[in-house]
């Protein structure tokens, strides 16, 4: 094999907040464990962080609501987000994880890149893994995943796949034929509404998207579409970096047909919404400015900004503000929306 293939390490953490409250308190294990909210009952307002694998059995998962989980499993253990707790367990992991490569991308508290092509092969690589699995356990008693492939989509889509405490190597002339029958919401940068567009289109799995050419989806999908192009051809070129530091988070969404109906363009809303508010929780980031985007019909676009008195993660503050933010675009301008987005910014 030749030295000079990019061999990338994708580690995630098991239900990691869960399992940090399991850990801690043996008594929780073998049962369903719900870290968020309070349910207070089914009344409550927030969501789910972290379910446990238990939990999951009952159709419980991170950003449903927590009124929801509670009528799923009322019996489950509901936990409160402890914070500070889940920070300092996840530096203590980061700095095991650095020890294997000087080449590191931290994505969240649970989730990180390694860049291994220095192992020289993808033998040598699974041995990395199993040693940095090993390690993560012994000194935190916490259990991880590991996916290793030729570059960062790859290896986050293994690491998935490979889920709960399993490692999966994919080598580079594995990975196109690997990803064709996954379903197109595995591969990153397709979130539910471009999902939804995809499956209009008869595009229902990862190999589906190698029926359209490049040209093709870029034209139904903008930009991103020669993004869909490479990434389902396992090609991706983005190199592992410390250096890229997540300076917002958002998502946009482009209608079928330009609308001014309500209800189309909330519903939409309030799924991006919730979308940018789990990837906020799961990187431990606290938000200080909102911004929302309205693109028009023919092209015109308008952006909204909200910077609050202090920082906070509180979902009900990012749904209110964005959404008067979206409601001033609706009332100032008439013409039918083609695009809305929503974005924070300003962490800490």
């Amino acid at each position: 094999m030749c030295m000079a293939e990019r061999i990338i390490l994708h580690i995630d953490m098991d239900y990691f907040f869960a399992q940090i409250e399991e850990r801690d308190n043996p008594r929780f294990r073998g049962k369903p464990v719900v870290v968020g909210a309070d349910p207070k009952n089914g009344s409550g307002r927030g969501v789910v962080s972290t379910a446990n694998y238990v939990a999951r059995k009952y159709g419980i998962h991170s950003a449903l609501p927590i009124s929801k989980a509670y009528q799923l499993c009322p019996d489950a253990i509901f936990l409160p987000v402890n914070m500070e707790l889940y920070q300092k367990v996840s530096s203590e992991i980061m700095e095991i994880i650095k020890k294997y490569s000087s080449q590191w991308e931290i994505i969240s508290l649970d989730e990180a890149y390694l860049d291994i092509s220095f192992s020289g092969s993808y033998e040598k690589a699974k041995e990395i893994g199993e040693n940095l699995k090993k390690e993560i356990f012994e000194k935190e008693k916490l259990t991880a995943t590991v996916g290793v492939g030729p570059n960062k989509i790859v290896a986050k889509i293994v690491s998935e796949k490979a889920k709960p405490n399993g490692l999966l190597v994919v080598t580079q002339p594995e990975a196109e034929k690997f990803l064709e029958p996954f379903d197109i919401d595995d591969l990153p940068g397709v979130g539910p509404k471009t999902a939804e567009k995809m499956r209009s289109l008869g595009i229902n799995k990862i190999g589906d998207i190698k029926k359209l050419s490049k040209e093709d989806l870029i034209n139904i999908f903008g930009v991103v579409g020669e993004d869909f192009y490479l990434r389902a051809r396992g090609i991706d070129e983005n190199p592992v970096s410390s250096e890229g530091v997540i300076k917002s988070i958002g998502r946009q969404y482009t209608f079928e047909k330009d609308t001014r109906d309500s209800k189309t363009l909330f519903s939409a809303f309030d799924e991006m919404i919730l979308d940018v508010y789990k990837e906020l929780f799961e990187a431990g980031f606290n938000f200080k400015t909102i911004t929302v985007v309205c693109r028009f019909q023919g092209f015109e676009t308008h952006t909204m900004a909200k910077t609050l008195k202090k920082p906070t993660n509180d979902l009900k503050i990012l749904k209110t503000e964005s959404k008067k933010l979206l409601l001033k675009f609706i009332l100032q301008n008439q013409k039918l929306i083609r695009l809305i987005g929503v974005r924070v910014s300003s962490f800490s």
